[in-house]
């Protein structure tokens, strides 16, 4: 049993849409619940393409792990979600590589039926957290 999970909640990210936390601190890596490209101010979609979509995703994980400490620079892993994977990965691919250096996480990339709200990309992100 984990005694030191804790739920985080990031008041500069988009509400949750459901029963669910921001991101989830156990030991030493930080769960990231997955952002859809909401705009925190208004609750609604971003406007633009998939790598538009991708960059609010983006920034919405860095908010996430800014509430827990931690960086958005330090994951370990990302999970990307695409309604239109071969259509959108190009764009979405490029707006990845503004956040990721060389030192990039290892990823993974499904393409999906749908996503919450009409979204075109989803992110989740697993963090290691400093010591």
């Amino acid at each position: 049993m984990i005694t030191d999970r804790e739920a985080v909640l990031a008041e500069a990210a988009p509400a949750a849409v459901g029963p669910y936390s921001h991101a989830v601190r156990a030991g030493s890596l930080l769960f990231c619940s997955g952002q859809i490209p909401l705009d925190p101010a208004t609750g609604e979609l971003v406007e633009g393409g998939a790598g538009d979509q991708a960059r609010r995703c983006l920034e919405n994980l860095r908010a996430v792990c800014e509430a827990a400490g931690a960086r958005l620079e330090d994951a370990v892993r990302i999970g990307v979600f695409l309604t239109d994977l071969a259509g959108d990965w190009a764009e979405v691919n490029e707006a990845y590589g503004e956040f990721f250096g060389e030192d990039a996480p290892a990823r993974a990339a499904v393409g999906v039926a749908a996503l919450p709200k009409g979204a075109r990309v989803e992110i989740d992100a697993i963090v290691a957290l400093r010591e």
